[in-house]
């Protein structure tokens, strides 16, 4: 692509395209790797629940590749502790997103040290802050928002034996999206 300047002279080549895709692909967003993060921290618990217990409902356990709709039956008769192949490549889909957050976290900022000063800086974090002593009430609202929503779907599919209900998904994934999209608009706010 070649710009010009602002009296039209001197053509001035510019490769944008290329620069902007390199530089999306060597400094991802902390947002989207904290979010790969928790994503594969989430598919590796749901995982070892599958395993040892059954994630479906009591006494089934959920076959991946037919509850994703590409083959089979969403459930399968759980008999004990087994590994599936759908078992094996779920978990490595969850260690996938967890090198990926990680590896996204370390590269956003050059003071950052991945995940393990993520999750240690949670004590500190703004978020965990504003569950007890927020600057507004929106900032407040917000981070509870989400531990509800987080706290609903625990709490529910633990008394339910099922850790895949779509209306347990669509009651917490609203509460927690309206959280986190509640602290984006403060944070713009000020």
């Amino acid at each position: 692509m070649k710009a010009l300047n602002r009296k039209g002279r001197s053509p001035i080549v510019i490769d944008m395209v290329q620069t902007d895709w390199n530089e999306a692909l060597n400094r991802p967003s902390s947002t989207i790797s904290i979010f790969a993060l928790m994503l594969g921290v989430w598919v590796i618990l749901l995982s070892i629940i599958n395993i040892v217990e059954g994630a479906y409902s009591p006494g089934y356990k959920v076959s991946w590749i037919g509850f994703l709709g590409i083959d089979g039956d969403a459930s399968v008769l759980h008999e004990g502790i087994e590994f599936a192949l759908d078992d094996i490549l779920f978990t490595l889909f969850g260690v996938l997103l967890i090198a990926g957050g990680d590896y996204g976290m370390k590269k956003a900022s050059s003071d950052s040290e991945g995940a393990m000063a993520f999750i240690t800086g949670l004590p500190k974090n703004n978020f965990t802050k504003n569950l007890h002593q927020g600057e507004r009430a929106i900032d407040m609202i917000s981070s509870w928002l989400v531990v509800i929503g987080i706290l609903f779907y625990i709490i529910w599919s633990v008394q339910n034996n099922t850790w895949v209900d779509p209306g347990v998904y669509a009651v917490m994934i609203s509460m927690v999206a309206f959280g986190f999209a509640l602290s984006l608009n403060s944070k713009t706010e000020k």
